[in-house]
């Protein structure tokens, strides 16, 4: 997919004039961010909106003593940074790649024009950013009170957010080393844990990724007996 093509078919963009879109293409531009490297760095100040062509990556925080915690996953199609540009701010999170990339960047400049114009992409923004906190509260209570196999099946639910990304699509091209990474699991527990989701009939692993067969009982998954955490 292209950016242009990214740009048109999502959520916000639909709700934009056939003029006002191009001229949002025209500004926007692409980077190519390599599995493993930095989207964005804590501290470095937000100069654009983001969003992923294609790839997975994870916003996280660290401690000086290496300790990482991850705060939220981004699939293909979803956008971030929202947050932080409306406040002129910095970023407040380590943004990195779990895959090969491709980033769409929006300038503050057209994203705050946007943002005093049209009411359309206010109104994503407000749905975006509720579906934001609802996330987050979710995985609050996912990584206390749930157990490896039940945090692997909610972050592959979590993967589906209308709000957030428009249509991933029921086959995600995901790694089990980079779905562990999402949901704060081992890549061994990762592996039984997805065994347990197949056997459940949840989903289908395969070397193309994961195909999501029962979203809802994704979303609802919680395992009988607890297991080791990872």
């Amino acid at each position: 997919m292209s950016l242009a093509e990214m740009v048109r078919k999502s959520v916000w963009g639909r709700g934009l004039s056939a003029q006002v879109l191009e001229a949002v293409i025209a500004q926007c531009h692409q980077t190519e961010v390599a599995a493993g490297q930095s989207i964005v760095r804590a501290g470095e100040p937000a100069l654009h909106w983001l969003g992923l062509i294609s790839g997975v990556a994870c916003m996280s925080v660290s401690m000086p003593d290496g300790k990482e915690t991850s705060l939220t996953s981004l699939a293909a199609g979803g956008w971030f940074g929202e947050g932080t540009l409306i406040k002129r701010g910095h970023w407040q999170y380590d943004g990195r790649a779990l895959s090969d990339c491709q980033v769409a960047l929006m300038p503050l400049d057209c994203f705050e024009q946007l943002r005093q114009t049209s009411l359309p992409f206010n109104h994503y923004l407000q749905q975006l950013m509720g579906a934001r906190m609802g996330g987050f509260i979710a995985k609050l209570c996912v990584d206390r009170m749930l157990d490896s196999t039940a945090r692997i099946a909610q972050s592959l639910a979590g993967l589906y957010q209308p709000e957030v990304y428009p249509d991933p699509g029921p086959l995600l091209h995901l790694s089990q080393a980079e779905l562990g990474q999402l949901a704060g699991v081992s890549r061994q527990r990762t592996n039984i844990s997805l065994q347990a989701l197949e056997r459940a009939g949840l989903i289908s692993v395969s070397r193309r990724g994961i195909r999501v067969l029962d979203l809802a009982g994704l979303r609802a998954y919680r395992s009988g007996a607890p297991t080791a955490q990872g």
